[in-house]
């Protein structure tokens, strides 16, 4: 996974969408320009605004023209990508079809399943127990990879509490899939291009699914070397063909438009497009594909220009469809779960001569979000992705302040019985009432989570992958996932 405790904050990609907008920006409110008069003479011609207002300005009355569209062309009625002019919106406008998958959308209900870490395996598995009626797999994350390739047991699989655990999913038919979990792109390259070794790795995993009557494996091999890609997929061939009926999940990073990566009239690197991914390869060996459409950042450069900054979301809905499409051009939907995430960044915001640079501080969990906001008597607001944010200034009094609140998930006791600083604002108070530096509080929430299984719906793929599981997360994801 792109596993913010482990250290991976961003994944780099490539989509190919079709010539007939292929050159064409994603437009939000309050953008200009010839391809909103384009959009506007659209929206003109099909009924949904007034002859007259293809000023080129994106403003209030076209955004009500686009929502109203949307709607009525099934492609959003409400979440963060409402109002927002992408792919789909484009490709409907033009009376044009959205990029092809492979295969037609899957249509059955969606498949929810979800990493239980081992660091809080008790939280975890007390934590979703109660709820495995709601899962299709669960994913304890408990394997690691030694430098040598052989297999770690970073949990202890056959001690409490896996053992109770596990009976229980199986008691309710939810598939238990562990996960190997690699990020080490040197030893990965080293082993896999070894066939000795990569043999015997295949042959170690297959013997670990079958004695322990696992249901599947789930292969989480991040930062390999775009020299491994070949590597990689003749171990996941070889693998697939050892498992038998048992389950081969497949974790990748995401990839995105080249434009959305680096922006227009900018030259791309030239290995930009080298990948340690085989699409191809991945579809035909893998039986589930979760992509891990969280931890974006800064990546996508149209994106940071068009939200309302300061903009460092987790995961913005409208990046996540385009992360999707992309991957349904090569791997079936019916095998592809959307990645969500269950936690934050908080940074630290700095001018510089374009705008704002961001530093990210540390990862944390929602509890520790609501409990500095609390102590800073601030109440956090939706922003531009659809998740929950707040700025405050540090000084040495918010410092005092979030030092009470920094361990994740911890519960701050005995109240605060002093007055909040006055320097703590809603992310809506930004452009009156506060200038950088700030610190900025970003979080996905159950509403933020909810909006992408609304995605995960209406994109007709698989299923969610939510991670993390370990009762950090908002409990009102459990109203969610349904």
């Amino acid at each position: 996974m792109n596993k913010f405790l482990l250290g991976a904050l961003v994944a780099l990609g490539f989509l190919v969408v079709s010539p007939v907008y292929a050159a064409t920006r994603t437009l939000t409110s309050g953008m200009s320009g010839s391809d909103v008069v384009s959009l506007q003479n659209q929206l003109i011609a099909k009924g949904y605004l007034a002859a007259g207002n293809n000023t080129g300005k994106f403003g209030s009355m076209t955004l009500a023209a686009v929502k109203k569209f949307q709607c009525a062309s099934g492609i959003a009625c409400s979440g963060a990508s409402y109002g927002v002019v992408g792919a789909s919106t484009q490709a409907a406008l033009l009376g044009a079809a959205a990029p092809t998958s492979v295969t037609a959308s899957y249509k059955g209900a969606l498949e929810y399943s979800g990493w239980i870490p081992y660091w809080h395996e008790t939280e975890g598995t007390q934590d979703v127990q109660p709820h495995l009626s709601q899962m299709a797999t669960i994913n304890p994350f408990t394997y690691t990879m030694k430098s040598d390739g052989t297999l770690n047991d970073a949990a202890g699989m056959n001690q409490e509490p896996w053992v109770s655990f596990i009976a229980a999913a199986k008691a309710q038919k939810v598939r238990v899939v562990p996960t190997i979990m690699w990020g080490n792109g040197d030893t990965e390259h080293a082993v896999l291009s070894d066939a000795t070794k990569r043999v015997a790795l295949e042959d170690a995993i297959a013997k670990l699914v079958k004695d322990n009557n696992y249901d599947g494996i789930d292969i989480d091999f991040e930062a390999k070397h775009a020299e491994t890609k070949d590597y990689f997929s003749t171990f996941l061939k070889g693998l697939y063909q050892r498992m038998g009926n048992k389950w081969v999940y497949c974790s990748i990073e995401a990839r995105m438009p080249i434009t959305e990566r680096y922006g227009y009239n900018v030259t791309p690197p030239d290995d930009a497009t080298e990948y340690a991914n085989d699409y191809v390869a991945i579809n035909k060996y893998c039986d589930r594909v979760e992509i891990m459409t969280y931890d974006q950042g800064r990546i996508d450069a149209l994106l940071n220009a068009a939200r309302a900054a300061p903009y460092a979301p987790v995961a913005d809905p409208a990046w996540v469809e385009n992360v999707v499409n992309l991957a349904a051009q090569t791997i079936d939907k019916k095998k592809i779960l959307i990645g969500v995430p269950t936690y934050g960044y908080e940074y630290a915001v700095t001018p510089n001569g374009s705008g704002y640079s961001y530093q990210v501080q540390w990862p944390f969990n929602p509890a520790y979000a609501t409990q500095l906001a609390s102590l800073l008597g601030v109440t956090p607001s939706r922003n531009s992705a659809g998740e929950l944010s707040f700025l405050y200034k540090s000084t040495s009094a918010t410092q005092a302040l979030s030092s009470q609140a920094s361990a994740p998930g911890a519960v701050v006791g005995g109240g605060n019985t002093n007055a909040p600083p006055s320097d703590v604002y809603s992310q809506s108070a930004l452009a009156t009432s506060m200038q950088p530096p700030f610190n900025i509080v970003w979080w996905s929430d159950a509403q933020a989570i909810a909006d992408k299984v609304a995605l995960a719906k209406r994109l007709g793929v698989r299923g969610v992958a939510v991670f993390k599981l370990d009762g950090s997360e908002d409990p009102n994801i459990w109203n969610v996932l349904k």
